[in-house]
């Protein structure tokens, strides 16, 4: 069979997704945090095992860490990811399925839950691609690994499961594909050679003042004040030193100090994010950060030096060419003009590289959209994308079900099979 006969196969014989629907609203209303996806793996996992379509079943990789292997003869071995954490977001998208779930964090802090990035269409759309893949086996050879990842928020999920001996367990892949939903017009795809996503760093900084009472300032040392000239000083990093054909974010996220306004804090957290697309660009922006950080605190009279502690670690996400190339080729070929070949590098971030990279293996990522069709069109005619449209990590982000789920299901299945065709 050709691959053009595959692709066609594919849309001649799609499986019933309602049941996915459903699967997804699920997901949607019982989000959990990272490292605490328990109930979410546990779902894959029995839907999995209910497909009975021969998937060898590993569980508690790297914490909650589920993967399936389909052996089907003799040819590629490819990886399909999926991550499963939430955010600690209140939802306000109004939603029927909308999420009410409250969790504590590591911290112990009670936060409200919201999938607010999509990764509940990420599973949903990979179980529904395992079972269509599965049934199309008389069509293709190889080894389909279905993975779902956990922590992939705080950038810790895949090197957990490779520390964790996720490759004793499993074949080593020779290809990894991800893909994630985004803020993009629902139905279409986009994809790029090289670079797909940003290096991340982020860090918790501990100011150190003198506390007291809030009458009294001049016996203090005010740690709200310095890290409001911490914050302040940051924002001009990317404009004034950074080179402006060149890429970076520098967010502060969280300032923390005090309990009550009449007592003075004898410290503040600070919660610094940095993206960066280019090494030098990253250590000139990271050092730039602790100098600004250091002299701000030592004019403002700090008690002691500042303390930098690093809570998460994104690598460079970069799309090997050759894979690309073929994976391109044929979302070309079945997408049509649905598929943009040339999207734009993402300022996000995301750890699933570290699955092929950790073994020297290529991989490939790409974008799905969904925000409903005609609502995209009103708002881009009126040219309010940046306004209107609800990013991820929103509290109001909330991809329009369909056609958002049949595309990721489409695209999985024909970026795997790009590479198990039967030859």
């Amino acid at each position: 069979m050709s691959f053009q006969s595959l692709l066609s196969l594919l849309t001649s014989s799609p499986i019933d997704l309602s049941p996915y629907e459903t699967l997804y609203k699920h997901l949607h209303s019982h989000p959990e945090l990272s490292l605490q996806e328990r109930e979410t793996a546990s779902t894959a996992a029995a839907h999995l095992h209910s497909l009975n379509a021969g998937y060898e079943i590993h569980t508690s990789i790297g914490g909650h860490g589920l993967v399936g292997v389909l052996k089907n003869g003799n040819g590629k071995t490819v990886l399909l990811r999926a991550d499963m954490d939430a955010l600690p977001v209140r939802e306000d998208t109004g939603l029927d399925y909308a999420s009410t779930v409250t969790m504590r964090d590591n911290d112990d802090i009670l936060k409200p839950v919201m999938h607010a990035c999509g990764h509940d269409f990420h599973v949903t759309a990979l179980l529904a691609a395992a079972e269509r893949l599965a049934k199309m086996k008389e069509f293709w050879k190889g080894t389909l690994i279905i993975l779902f990842q956990p922590s992939e928020e705080r950038s810790g999920g895949a090197r957990a499961m490779v520390d964790d001996g996720l490759y004793d367990k499993i074949p080593v892949p020779d290809i990894v594909l991800g893909q994630h939903v985004m803020a993009l017009r629902a139905g279409n795809i986009g994809c790029r050679i090289g670079t797909i996503m940003s290096e991340a760093d982020s860090f918790c900084i501990t100011l150190f003042g003198r506390g007291g009472h809030g009458s009294m300032p001049h016996r203090t040392v005010d740690p709200v004040v310095m890290a409001a000239s911490v914050v302040m000083k940051l924002q001009t990093i990317v404009s004034r030193e950074v080179d402006p054909d060149q890429f970076a974010v520098v967010t502060v996220g969280s300032l923390q100090a005090g309990q009550t306004e009449n007592i003075i804090a004898d410290k503040a957290e600070v919660r610094v994010n940095v993206r960066t697309q280019n090494h030098d660009v990253r250590n000139k922006v990271l050092a730039a950060t602790r100098r600004i950080i250091k002299a701000e605190c030592e004019a403002s009279g700090a008690t002691k030096e500042p303390l930098f502690e690093a809570t998460a670690k994104f690598p460079l996400s970069v799309n090997d060419e050759a894979v690309t190339k073929s994976v391109m080729e044929s979302f070309g070929e079945f997408f049509g003009d649905r598929f943009d070949p040339n999207t734009a590098a993402s300022t996000a971030s995301e750890d699933y590289s570290i699955l092929a990279s950790s073994q020297g293996k290529p991989s490939c990522f790409w974008f799905f959209g969904g925000v409903e069709e005609k609502s995209w069109d009103d708002i881009k005619k009126k040219g309010r994308l940046t306004e209107d449209v609800h990013v991820n990590h929103s509290p109001s982000f909330a991809p329009v079900v369909q056609p958002t789920l049949s595309t990721g299901v489409d695209a999985l299945c024909v970026a795997a099979l790009t590479f198990l065709r039967n030859s």
